[in-house]
């Protein structure tokens, strides 16, 4: 069919199989996107089930975190979705847009359509490693599984496409609006400028420099990881707030990330553990592939997420312009993330929410007023500013601490100029409130997904026995699966994670993760809870759970596994 000079092509295809949206999306090999229809039929499959008002005449944001075939797969999504009536794309320059970025996008400008994000998030890239594509709706946020539900059951039922023949690819470097077709527009923004914008109205940018300037023993080291937030960590740390252009290391975005696991962790992030431990830097932080995790450590202190998130919630109204304007309607986190910030939030007198792993399920907490501030385990931080997790945002707001607590502390205290108070310290100081929670993760990577499943459905068969049982010292109080209710739609989402709780609060869950490309990935959190004796090594804390963890689970014996992949 064809509208003036318009012309739309309806290409016949088959499904393929396995087309399933998993916890952020699809995530594959790149080879299995490089088949034939394998990703135009996918990108159909959004567009069919996308949302009311669906996309004719309707605003898309596109864009992704530079990996391999990144730009192609921008050039398929403007054509196919002209075919479907988008008349307007909003696309990163170069196709460039971290995640958080895409969010904030898509909530500035009303993206009716949403956005696409192209991104495999921490997993690596490059020809033979992993690409992915995600869904944001209106709101900026990840699908929710009514909709990833309704992609999955197009892309299984698909017969055909839909793509507009535009006279060849757009150049994705242009910045401004391009006229592609009769009703159909393609702008092409600064990547960086909106993101910018916004965290400038967020975090106490003026205090944050007044803190550089005044305190140059404070040194800062930022590890893009050759990720997506490399130029928005220059604009920010460099440009905005002052620091030197040697605070960053590999910012430049790679489509193979320099052959790296660009994953903020202290496994593969080793090189920056290094560095800040060996040059004793204040605050080092590191970014993933789309820049929606974050890592954020000392020389002497390793800031788990789930410390991260209770923290930053701890100091919100006090210090964050942001939180002193809107206030903090409530917490949040993930199941298998420690209940750090259920203690914040008693103390706040706050409502806490526990939902499932997957950014998703705190939308809607945040779309009804309900939800301020959430994180994940999973080095996922965030807050209401938009849908998305957000690492800049993060490290930005642990910089915004750093210097509140110290010019207080100069301010009552008397302290001379030029000293702060370190990451080790305002941790100490978290933990004299609230005590303890120790906290770690064990993650088995592309584990055969066979194994694991028999794992974990022995698991949910034997649970029930081990109520009453000693194991390692600890008495089993509960065993169950995860299953959460949401409070706004009433949506029910089950199988969520087997949970073994202790008589003494103690718990260890068993989960299978939603975001690996191959086999499955096995991930077992431990946690334990101490009021008093809060500087241990939290492995050693953790041990004997751990060895009850390995017990229960007989993971040796299920996956041959002796040493997990990732200790965080």
């Amino acid at each position: 069919m064809s509208s003036d000079s318009l012309t739309v092509r309806t290409v016949p295809t088959t499904p393929f199989a396995g087309q399933k949206p998993g916890t952020s999306g699809l995530r594959k090999r790149v080879v299995v996107f490089q088949q034939e229809h394998y990703t135009e039929n996918f990108i159909q499959a959004i567009f069919t089930a996308m949302p009311a008002p669906g996309p004719r005449g309707a605003t898309l944001v596109v864009g992704g975190d530079g990996r391999f075939l990144m730009r192609d797969v921008v050039q398929k999504i403007i054509r196919i979705g002209a075919g479907n009536g988008i008349a307007r794309f909003i696309v990163g320059q170069d196709g460039i847009l971290s995640t958080p970025a895409a969010s904030a996008l898509i909530r500035k400008r009303g993206a009716d359509a949403g956005g696409i994000i192209l991104t495999a998030s921490h997993n690596p890239g490059g020809p033979l490693n992993d690409f992915g594509i995600k869904y944001n709706t209106r709101n900026g946020g990840p699908a929710p599984e009514a909709v990833t539900d309704a992609i999955h059951a197009a892309a299984s039922a698909i017969a055909e496409y839909h793509e507009a023949e535009l006279g060849g690819d757009l150049d994705l470097g242009a910045i401004g609006s391009h006229r592609v077709a009769p009703g159909c527009d393609v702008e092409i923004v600064d990547s960086v400028a909106d993101y910018v914008e916004l965290t400038r109205s967020i975090f106490d940018f003026d205090l944050i420099r007044r803190f550089r300037e005044q305190t140059p023993a404070f040194s800062l080291l930022f590890d893009g990881l050759n990720g997506v937030t490399g130029p928005y960590a220059r604009r920010i740390f460099v440009d905005e707030l002052g620091f030197a252009a040697s605070s960053l290391t590999q910012c430049t975005p790679l489509e193979d990330f320099g052959g790296s696991h660009p994953d903020p962790n202290l496994t593969y992030a080793a090189q920056l553990v290094e560095r800040v431990r060996a040059g004793r830097v204040s605050l080092g932080a590191a970014s993933d592939g789309d820049g929606d995790r974050n890592m954020v450590l000392s020389h002497d202190w390793f800031v788990t997420p789930s410390d991260s998130v209770a923290v930053i919630a701890h100091y919100a109204t006090r210090c964050i312009p942001y939180f002193r304007r809107h206030g903090v309607s409530g917490l949040a986190r993930s199941m298998p993330t420690s209940c750090a910030i259920d203690r914040v939030a008693a103390a706040h007198a706050l409502p806490v929410f526990e939902v499932p792993t997957g950014w998703k399920f705190f939308g809607n907490l945040m779309d009804a007023g309900r939800l301020s501030i959430c994180g994940e385990e999973s080095f996922g931080t965030g807050s209401d500013h938009i849908r998305e997790k957000d690492g800049i945002w993060a490290v930005v707001a642990w910089l915004n601490i750093v210097a509140w607590v110290s010019e207080e502390k100069l301010k009552a205290q008397g302290a001379s100029p030029g000293e702060f108070v370190s990451v080790h310290d305002i941790m100490r100081d978290f933990f004299s409130i609230y005590g303890r929670n120790y906290f770690t993760r064990y993650d088995y990577e592309e584990v055969d997904a066979a194994a694991a499943e028999q794992m974990v459905d022995a698991l949910r068969a034997s649970g029930p026995g081990l109520v009453g049982q000693t194991i390692g010292g600890f008495t089993v109080a509960s065993v169950d699966d995860f299953s959460y209710t949401d409070p706004v739609d009433g949506s029910v989402s089950r199988n969520q994670g087997l949970r073994v709780i202790f008589a003494d609060t103690s718990r260890i869950i068993f989960r299978l993760s939603g975001t690996g490309s191959e086999g499955a990935t096995i991930r077992i959190y431990i946690e334990r809870y101490d009021a008093e004796q809060c500087d241990q090594d939290a492995q050693v804390a953790l041990k004997p759970l751990v060895d009850a963890a390995l017990e229960i689970s007989r993971l040796a014996q299920y996956t041959g596994r002796q040493e997990p992949t990732v200790i965080t």
